[in-house]
């Protein structure tokens, strides 16, 4: 949250949302405590507590400013509804409120901390999901995603993009100077859902070293936006056999369009397993991709894997491993699982972006004004579009 005793030499007024389950009375004194000044307050919707978190829009004196030398504000172009954020709106993660919501943005840059060496007033960025500082021991072995200073973007620690302006630390380690190679819209993506599709892949192959791609049978469980950045990925490495499993028609066949075999999760469970097994000689899949993020599809990926196969989940887990010790060591899975290192891969996942652009179009089909924020969720929610970008 900005720090109103600071004197910075620019300061922003942006429009922000929030995530609240107070009552309408105790959010105006929350509000009205935190920032000293409220113009308005327009609640867009009110839930019942326990169900989902209520999303409410407040044009506010909201100062967004230069905190530390390595600082940089920028004043934001997009931002998108990532499903992750799913889980905080559902009310699965519990989380604190009051903070401002988004970690997919692109923007320019309006101020530049005095230490910082790589970025420069109008340059135009994206950031990772995830803050880094760029020297520590995580961010030189390729785990940006456990730097020392990680901070990640729309949550209690550290405000997000779902706002006109947003602050980014650590610049020189998270922000990324926007290639020519790439498309305003492909850049957007490249904040967090494509490097994240991207890493899900190159990780299930990473753990199957002795495993010739081009033999092998891949498949990626949860086709939301995620999950069809990994069928992307994955089929620009050309797996024997590619399957994506979803229970939502409409996603299924753009799983299709991207060159996977759909299979319905909800309406054939038996008939997935029998059309995997068919096609290894009864073995299970060599490597399995699981984006959902849910106990139900990470037992899915667990049940159809191979021994020896992979599991790379890059969902995000708020309960329980769906399976004992005694199942995984009589299966010998090897199991990756954790946030994507954005700004460690950042440039290999971009290299192979770069040839996939063109096929990214049917992403962006709910292009909103911030303004309508709780119908964007709301959409996103009931799986009613593919994503949600928002423009302030």
């Amino acid at each position: 949250m900005a720090d109103l005793n600071t004197s910075p030499t620019h300061q922003f007024v942006t429009e922000i949302y929030y995530f609240a389950v107070e009552l309408p009375s105790s959010l105006m004194v929350f509000t009205k405590s935190l920032f000293k000044t409220v113009q308005s307050l327009n609640a867009s919707r009110y839930t019942p507590v326990g169900k989902f978190l209520t999303l409410q829009l407040l044009t506010d004196i909201h100062i967004v400013s230069v905190r530390d030398d390595r600082d940089i504000i920028i004043k934001v172009h997009a931002a998108g509804l990532c499903g992750s954020e799913l889980h905080v709106y559902r009310g699965h993660q519990p989380s604190d409120t009051g903070f401002i919501m988004g970690h997919e943005f692109t923007g320019t840059v309006v101020e530049v901390g005095p230490a910082v060496k790589t970025i420069k007033l109008g340059d135009k960025v994206v950031a990772p999901f995830t803050a880094s500082c760029g020297n520590c021991f995580y961010c030189h072995n390729g785990c940006s995603a456990r730097c020392v200073e990680s901070q990640l973007f729309g949550c209690e620690t550290l405000d997000g993009g779902q706002a006109e302006y947003v602050r980014i630390p650590m610049a020189d380690g998270t922000a990324v100077k926007a290639p020519d190679t790439i498309s305003d819209q492909a850049l957007l993506l490249m904040a967090d859902i494509f490097p994240t599709g991207f890493y899900g892949v190159k990780s299930a192959m990473e753990l199957c070293p002795s495993q010739d791609i081009r033999e092998a049978t891949l498949v990626v469980i949860g086709c939301g936006p995620v999950g069809l950045c990994a069928i992307l990925a994955a089929s620009h490495y050309k797996p024997r056999h590619l399957f994506a499993i979803d229970s939502v028609d409409s996603r299924l066949e753009q799983a299709r369009k991207l060159g996977a075999e759909p299979l319905n999760f909800e309406s054939d469970r038996a008939g997935l397993e029998a059309r995997i097994k068919e096609v290894t000689e009864g073995r299970g899949a060599d490597m399995v991709v699981e984006v959902v993020g849910q106990s139900p599809a990470l037992r899915t990926a667990f049940d159809i894997v191979r021994p020896f196969g992979a599991i790379s989940s890059i969902g995000v887990h708020n309960k329980e491993i769906p399976w004992t010790g005694d199942d995984a060591y009589t299966k010998n899975i090897r199991v990756q699982m954790g946030r994507c290192p954005v700004r460690s891969v950042f440039p290999e996942a971009l290299k192979l972006l770069e040839q996939r652009q063109h096929l990214i179009g049917f992403m962006f089909d709910h292009i909103m004004p911030l303004s309508q924020a709780a119908e964007g969720y709301e959409l996103f929610e009931q799986r009613k579009t593919q994503k949600v970008v928002f423009t302030p």
